[in-house]
């Protein structure tokens, strides 16, 4: 199981979207929790966690700190997952798989979608508080499709 923390800093807008993409992996047992991490309009906020059953957290690292499960999913609030990334995280973790890059889809021709990370929660409780390109740089995770 993961507990998923969406950076909202950067595209709050998009947060709803993420959110209901995020609903399949809590009904299949996949997630366990989600956190929104970051300055966000606080009607806005409430509303979405009232309607989710996701938790407000000031920064990435307070949620690193709240999480229950041993492993995090930390997405930017404008990535859209791909088709089959329930599966594709699930095998990873069943075998065994840590940490590394999730690709959400791409942005069009010249530019790269936006990315997330799987990190174990000690791996990142020791970075700190850190945005989460930051977070992805300090962990040395190297880009491979997971989801």
């Amino acid at each position: 199981m993961l507990s998923v923390i969406i950076d909202a800093g950067q595209a709050p807008r998009g947060l709803a979207l993420l959110l209901a993409q995020l609903t399949a992996g809590a009904v299949d047992g996949l997630v366990r929790e989600v956190f929104i991490a970051g300055p966000v309009d606080a009607a806005m906020l409430d509303a979405l966690c009232d309607e989710t059953g996701a938790e407000p957290a000031v920064s990435i690292a307070a949620a690193v700190g709240q999480a229950k499960s041993p492993m995090l999913l930390v997405l930017p609030a404008d990535l859209r997952l791909r088709d089959g990334w329930i599966r594709q995280i699930g095998d990873h973790l069943a075998r065994g798989g840590t940490g590394g890059v999730v690709a959400g889809l791409d942005g069009g021709l010249l530019r790269r979608g936006p990315r997330g990370v799987l990190v174990e929660r000690g791996r990142a409780a020791g970075v700190g508080d850190a945005d989460l390109q930051r977070l992805r740089r300090a962990l040395g995770l190297r880009p491979q499709r997971l989801g």
